[in-house]
């Protein structure tokens, strides 16, 4: 069961079309699998949808006198309906066909949202393999993270924000454990170390490094923006 779902103000800002690529591709892979936010998602675009009509069309049938009343009911609906209308031609919708990408001889469907997205190469650090998704957002990573069964991410916190999808699998930290579809957003002031006992895939984005936090761990400091 998906426990943990994007802030309103993230989903409102998706609708509004004003999220970078990666962090509206992270809301809709979550959407995808998640039918509560699909739900406030389709009534947010209503009401997008709704609020860009009126200011868009409905002054144009606003009246102020006589003349204005003269050209309304001057107007031929029913031809305007007509106009709308008179094309049979029905577009022609193509399968979406599913993309697959390996870690380690295991198999996964790529998200819809990812199907026509460029993945580097699989970068392997110890139980994490690494791919980086061609986005070229400057600062903002996003990339598939893969952890084998038993492995983790060393405990670190982070410079700016981490997202996490988790695609398939699952992990824990020391706020919980977390499925398939659970949507993690942190930022410097958490600080955690997941581990997966049955190994997962997750997309994730940063715009910043990692921060290792614990013993010999702080070593990998100088690398901790490869991972995500």
């Amino acid at each position: 069961m998906i426990k943990h779902h994007p802030k309103f103000e993230l989903l409102q800002s998706f609708v509004n079309g004003e999220l970078a690529a990666s962090l509206a591709a992270g809301i809709a892979i979550h959407s995808d699998m998640c039918t509560q936010c699909q739900q406030k998602i389709a009534q947010l675009t209503e009401q997008m949808a709704e609020a860009s009509f009126e200011q868009a069309f409905l002054h144009n049938f606003i009246v102020d006198d006589d003349d204005d009343l003269s050209q309304v009911e001057a107007l031929d609906f029913d031809q305007m309906i007509a106009g709308i209308t008179e094309s049979d031609e029905i577009s022609e919708v193509k399968a979406t066909v599913e993309k697959l990408v390996s870690f380690h001889g295991q198999h996964y469907a790529l998200p819809r949202s990812l199907n026509n997205v460029e993945l580097g190469k699989i970068a392997h650090m110890g139980k994490l393999s690494r791919a980086r998704l061609q986005l070229d957002e400057g600062e903002i990573h996003s990339s598939l993270l893969h952890i084998n069964p038993g492995g983790s991410v060393p405990e670190h916190t982070h410079k700016g924000f981490e997202l996490t999808v988790l695609l398939a699998g699952s992990f824990s930290d020391e706020q919980g454990d977390y499925e398939a579809g659970d949507f993690i957003m942190l930022d410097g002031r958490h600080q955690h170390n997941p581990v997966s006992a049955q190994g997962c895939l997750c997309f994730t984005v940063a715009n910043d490094a990692l921060h290792f936090t614990k013993g010999i761990n702080k070593l990998l400091n100088p690398i901790g923006g490869l991972i995500y």
